[in-house]
């Protein structure tokens, strides 16, 4: 099929001109993440400590962590065994009976020496806007550490931030191979998204009622009785 350019000058200006609008609305919501987030990067090295990280769900495969959740969950259980952080509260989708998403998330960080006491789980952070308002509302959590891939990072800050957590972001990097490049397409356009729900304030697909296991979890000793965490089924 063959296009047709416009034939005058004025047309031909104002196509461009359309262009260029589009590109600049197109990239207003990336730009706004970025704005948001500046200053509230840090490595595991120099993040401000705080009470809670939030480690965000990246998937499971035959009922693991796959690679990137599993950086995730390393980069979590640093910050807990350096002094960073002393409740680690795991976010993700369990909204069917065979896929847990935080219990997989768990029992990786028990493996790594992480106790399980420690560790607290968030069973319907179905997306990032979710897992922060949650975090917030249901967990009480106002301020936290966020681990995420680096390409997520800036997004996580910002929505966690909109949604009332004051928030510093830690990045895992990751060599940019196939995976790497998809991530950091999809967030071009999870910006978009990202932008209407820090402007429209949704509520989480599921909210519920307050959990007590993150202030269960710091007002005891290591070692005390587990906290579930866990909210009804949706």
């Amino acid at each position: 099929m063959q296009v047709r350019l416009p034939r005058t000058v004025r047309a031909r200006r104002r196509a461009v001109q359309a262009v260029m609008a589009a590109a600049v609305l197109a990239l207003l919501p990336a730009a706004w993440m970025h704005t948001a987030a500046a200053g509230r990067l840090r490595t595991t090295a120099d993040v401000p400590a705080r009470d809670v990280a939030v480690v965000f769900g990246a998937g499971l495969r035959e009922g693991r962590p796959t690679p990137y959740l599993a950086h995730r969950l390393d980069t979590a259980a640093e910050l807990y065994r350096t002094g960073k952080v002393k409740v680690l509260l795991v976010t993700g989708d369990n909204s069917r009976t065979e896929y847990d998403e935080p219990g997989a998330m768990r029992a990786y960080l028990a493996e790594r020496g992480v106790p399980d006491d420690r560790v607290v789980g968030d069973h319907a952070g179905f997306d990032t806007w979710d897992s922060c308002v949650r975090a917030r509302e249901v967990f009480g959590v106002d301020r936290a550490v966020l681990v995420t891939q680096d390409f997520h990072v800036k997004r996580a800050v910002a929505l966690c931030e909109r949604a009332g957590v004051s928030s510093y972001g830690v990045g895992v990097a990751e060599p940019k191979d196939v995976t790497w490049y998809y991530g950091t397409t999809r967030e071009l356009f999870a910006a978009g998204k990202a932008a209407l729900d820090a402007a429209l304030r949704p509520d989480p697909r599921f909210l519920g009622p307050r959990e007590t296991g993150v202030t269960e979890a710091l007002a005891s000793p290591p070692g005390a009785a587990r906290p579930e965490g866990r909210a009804p089924r949706p």
